[in-house]
């Protein structure tokens, strides 16, 4: 029956006894027992998951259109890049450390502290008169997104069973989507009317969600509440990764900035890019072993100690790259070869926004009903595969119909697969992994987003450059050379009717050119994918939530508050 699951293997035997789970799962199968009737906690506090969902992803989506005239009005043009990425750099590094204050001080606490963050970096933001102050603002902003991200998550893995995550996280993640999909349409709108609404239209909506958390979100913290002398805060600052951190933090802002300022502010040759490459490298490997020796690590080794979790990492990193490349050069082609606006390329996007969206919902839904990951894995790389391949026939008479099409296909691939990867990780993994292993991926997909950017644009750009000659016309070549073609492509709508005819398509024809290598790449990409799924191995999703930081009951929570004892939900040995 499609409904029916194996007997699941309590996950903490896996690591305790250390012992592989996947080669253990019983093969008893039963049905899974009905789920729990969501309480009134519940519904808010996973409306106020959503609405954080929505803000941090507009965040992201609604500054890429304006920036350039926030970047104008407040003269930081010689700034461009450190204010456009300083969101990038705060909200990726600390994401592991969030995971581990997540365990140690429960959840609700960080999840507050994160969307004040948020909340004041937005304040600072609109309110900015020089690019020191934008900066700032943005850098805060990044640190709050960079602990929402995480605890997103992580809060909803608390709220419902393994095998019911990916429902949640697909209607969550939608709420994502819609925020990508509007994003660079209300950015651009705001641009031209105000664009310090841009920042300061987080406020009210952070406020709503910090008001639906303080409200519902009473959730109990973990161990410590059994404990009455693990509350000390002296005693969990002792188990903080303090080491670890000093490690992971600088060693990845090391890479990030190598990979932003390169062919950008430097030329990839030169050394203040191979040096902080270099040393981030080295750091990120003296972290990992260290992570091995401590005894309260950030990112514990256990989390890769299963074929199942390492290969849902890996394809991680792989659909993030797939989906940013897809999102960052698919404006690229309507603007640049179907010479449209930056406005009505955000419009054209709409189908793969749109559609991602839909399909991680839908693939939740299918996830929680069979309790099977790996069809949905295989059919995502499959449908992505499909979907390059489609892209690679895109060019400047490609009809309305096909490229609408062929960003539906391509958009299932992204989407079937963005809700079911976590799920995957987690189940060769205890649930007192949850905050670690959700941190770990949550860091993994936001590196795949640069990389996806980064690789891609390396090709393009290179590519571009060899196919420069095709154009005859020198001045057009100095304008387009060495990475200018990204910002020509936002002009191309105007400057096409001040070029002949004839040069003009020979220009799209090397945009087109360009443009089918990183579709390419994308199909090269998802093949490998197809073929990872077939290493991991199709483990039981538990039916049953067994945490220490689930949502309390008001009985539960007024027997805790009147000193009668703490209702424990702890796995069972």
């Amino acid at each position: 029956m499609a409904d029916q699951t194996e007997k699941t293997v309590p996950g903490a035997t896996a690591v305790e006894d250390g012992q592989d789970q996947e080669t253990t799962p019983s093969t008893e199968s039963k049905a899974p027992p009905p789920a729990a009737p969501k309480t009134f906690r519940f519904w808010g506090t996973f409306v106020a998951l959503c609405l954080l969902a929505f803000i941090s992803a507009l965040d992201v989506a609604i500054i890429t259109t304006a920036l350039p005239t926030i970047t104008a009005e407040i003269g930081g043009s010689k700034q461009y890049i450190w204010i456009a990425n300083s969101f990038v750099l705060a909200s990726s590094v600390p994401q592991p450390l969030f995971g581990q204050l997540a365990n140690l001080f429960g959840r609700r606490k960080p999840i507050i502290v994160s969307v004040a963050f948020f909340l004041i970096g937005s304040g600072i933001g609109g309110g900015a008169i020089n690019p020191a102050m934008l900066i700032a603002g943005r850098s805060i902003q990044g640190v709050g997104a960079g602990g929402i991200y995480v605890l997103l998550d992580i809060v909803c893995c608390d709220l419902v069973p393994l095998r019911e995550r990916g429902k949640y996280l697909g209607l969550m993640f939608s709420w994502s989507g819609v925020a990508a999909a509007l994003g660079p349409v209300l950015g651009g709108a705001l641009a031209q009317s105000n664009w310090r609404w841009i920042f300061y239209l987080n406020i009210p909506i952070c406020g709503l969600a910090l008001v639906a958390i303080l409200f519902f979100m009473r959730v109990k913290d973990g161990a410590s509440t059994r404990d009455a002398h693990q509350n000390n805060l002296m005693t969990k600052l002792k188990k903080l990764d303090v080491l670890g951190n000093l490690i992971f933090i600088p060693s990845m802002i090391a890479i990030l900035l190598g990979l932003i300022m390169g062919g950008v502010e430097h030329p990839w040759s030169s050394w203040k890019i191979i040096l902080p490459l270099v040393l981030g490298g080295v750091g990120w490997i003296v972290f990992h072993i260290q992570q091995a020796f401590t005894e309260n690590p950030s990112v514990p080794a256990r989390l890769f100690s299963n074929r199942t979790s390492a290969v849902a990492y890996a394809l991680t990193f792989l659909s993030s790259v797939l989906v940013q490349a897809a999102s960052y050069f698919l404006p690229v082609y309507f603007q640049a070869v179907k010479s449209t606006t930056v406005f009505t390329s955000g419009v054209y996007f709409l189908p793969f926004a749109m559609g991602t969206l839909v399909f991680a919902t839908v693939a939740g839904i299918v996830l929680a009903k069979t309790g099977s990951y790996r069809p949905l894995h295989a059919s995502a790389f499959t449908l992505s595969a499909i979907g390059f391949g489609l892209f690679t026939l895109l060019n400047g008479s490609t009809p309305k119909v096909a490229w609408v099409f062929y960003q539906l296909i391509n958009s299932a691939g992204s989407g079937l697969i963005l809700s079911v990867l976590l799920p995957a990780i987690m189940a060769g993994l205890p649930e007192s992994d949850v905050a670690s292993s959700s941190a770990a991926y949550s860091f993994i997909r936001t590196f795949g987003y640069i990389w996806g950017v980064t690789i891609p644009s390396l090709i393009f750009t290179n590519t571009f450059n060899k196919n420069l000659h095709l154009i005859p016309s020198t001045t057009l070549q100095d304008m387009l050379k060495d990475g200018q073609a990204y910002s020509f492509a936002s002009e191309a709508h105007h400057l096409r009717n001040s070029v002949d005819p004839i040069v003009w398509s020979q220009v799209v024809d090397v945009y087109s050119k360009s443009l089918k290598v990183i579709w390419w790449l994308g199909l090269g990409i998802s093949i490998f994918g197809f073929f990872l799924v077939g290493i991991e191995k199709g483990l039981p999703l538990r039916n049953t939530l067994e945490t220490d930081y689930g949502i309390q009951d008001e009985k539960k929570t007024s027997d805790a508050e009147s000193g009668e004892g703490v209702v424990e939900n702890r796995p069972a040995t």
